[in-house]
């Protein structure tokens, strides 16, 4: 008599495309995702292998659906453009979103912003910005080896990765395009 081994499937692990939580508490901070995401695509138009995306869900992990963030902004070099559920950083050559923003709304809490930072930390992003809206605040970080360390001065800072620079006005930030240009 030949015994049968039993044989178990893995389960599938999904990746949900949504986690519940709204794109913007305002219409200050909508604005703002959707300027920098929109100046960020029409700079890259002509470049099909930089993918821009707004509140996509970023999972950095093969077979791990808890470990995942949603950045107001993010941009990715070495990728197709194209339209996507989530971004799964295994199933894209491996290659984590190099620039990051967030747009910070009343409701954003300094405790989810460090969460934040340690978490782009830990996965290889390249530049993070945070600008406050209400506050006319703009801070950034900078990879130095494993580290995001703090952009000291950004009053006339031009992102390595993008090219744009950033000028904090009395009343707003303004960015610039490579050739001087502000962006609408």
């Amino acid at each position: 008599m030949v015994a049968q081994i039993p044989t178990t499937i893995a389960p599938e692990i999904i990746y949900p495309d949504c986690d519940g939580q709204p794109m913007s508490d305002n219409t200050k901070q909508f604005r703002w995702i959707v300027t920098i995401k929109e100046n960020l695509e029409l700079l890259f138009a002509q470049d099909p292998n930089v993918f821009i995306a707004g509140d996509l869900l970023w999972y950095p992990i093969e077979g791990d659906n808890k470990t995942r963030l949603a950045p107001d902004t993010m941009v990715v070099f070495g990728r197709p453009k194209g339209d996507r559920g989530s971004y799964q950083q295994w199933k894209e050559g491996g290659i984590p979103p190099q620039v990051v923003f967030e747009i910070l709304s009343p409701g954003n809490r300094m405790g989810e912003m460090n969460r934040k930072l340690r978490f782009y930390e830990q996965y290889g992003v390249e530049e993070y910005y945070i600008y406050d809206p209400d506050r006319i605040d703009f801070t950034g970080w900078i990879r130095n080896g494993e580290r995001l360390e703090s952009i000291d001065d950004l009053s006339n800072w031009t992102s390595p990765r993008l090219s744009i620079e950033f000028q904090m006005q009395p009343d707003t930030l303004v960015i610039y395009h490579p050739d001087g240009r502000p962006s609408g």
